[in-house]
């Protein structure tokens, strides 16, 4: 039987974290997607990404002592509840190492963290045709937020919103 453990990622994983970015996005149809290189992981996670601290955290799932799954994630805000979340950026367990309980320890650690700091939700998103992940969601009590859509803007966008003249 498989040891499956988590940790919390420490700055040595950063090529792991890199890899399994991209390994997420090529699961994600979106291969060529990531723009991320392992400096800013190295500064967002480590550094002073906010210019105040990390502005991201992960957890590393392993099974037998070999990394094989990551939880990407970052504390947010509830106006309405007046506490803390977290939001869930990535999960990822590589194909070949699914089916041990890794999906499920990764996301078990997310929530001991969650409790610890207070947060009142845990937030995520799944493309609508990823509906392997849903069911799994769903067998964890969580649920399809409806009503609302995600909204974006990205970098001329925010440029231009930054600098209007």
């Amino acid at each position: 039987m498989a040891t499956v453990t988590v940790r919390a990622a420490v700055e040595a994983d950063v090529p792991f974290l890199l890899r399994m970015i991209k390994e997420l996005a090529a699961y994600e149809r979106e291969p060529d997607a990531v723009e991320s290189t392992e400096e800013s992981l190295r500064h967002h996670f480590f550094g002073r990404g906010y210019g105040r601290g990390p502005c991201a955290e992960a957890l590393v799932g392993e099974i037998d002592g070999v990394p094989q799954g990551v939880a990407i994630y970052f504390m947010n805000f509830s106006t309405w509840s007046g506490a803390p979340g977290l939001y869930l950026e990535d999960l990822f367990v590589r194909p070949e190492a699914r089916r041990h309980g890794l999906g499920r320890r990764l996301l078990s650690g997310l929530a001991k963290i969650a409790t610890e700091r207070g947060c009142k939700r845990m937030e995520w998103a799944v493309l609508d045709w990823n509906t392997p992940a849903q069911d799994f969601y769903k067998t964890l009590g969580a649920f399809e937020m409806t009503g609302w859509h995600v909204w974006r803007m990205v970098g001329p966008s925010i440029a231009k919103l930054a600098n209007p003249e």
